[in-house]
């Protein structure tokens, strides 16, 4: 236990050495709609249509949504895996047309 406290840390520490923002967050906190797109890095809605479809699952309370943080970051996973797969797809077309010298 004590060990993956002290990499937690140490992960802390090299994120705010590069001046990058630290949030720490429980799994279980929900997020307003505003908070959820500034997260992600888009528009509330275009978050909104995310929500509709299906892609993010929210809850209800009263007229307003809340995203699971959880949620958010797996479906933020889940596109950056998408993007590195259809960049390396470029990539390799790329290379088969000759664009790149190996």
């Amino acid at each position: 236990m004590a060990l993956n406290v002290l990499k937690f840390l140490a992960k802390i520490l090299k994120e705010i050495s590069h001046r990058r923002l630290v949030f720490i967050v429980p799994s279980a906190t929900e997020m307003t709609t505003q908070a959820a797109a500034d997260l992600l890095g888009c528009s509330r809605p275009h978050l909104a249509k995310l929500l509709d479809s299906g892609e993010i699952p929210f809850v209800k309370m009263g007229r307003h949504r809340r995203i699971k943080y959880e949620d958010l970051l797996g479906y933020k996973q889940k596109m950056k895996k998408l993007q590195e797969a259809l960049l390396v797809e470029m990539m390799e077309g790329d290379e088969e047309a000759g664009l790149y010298d190996l």
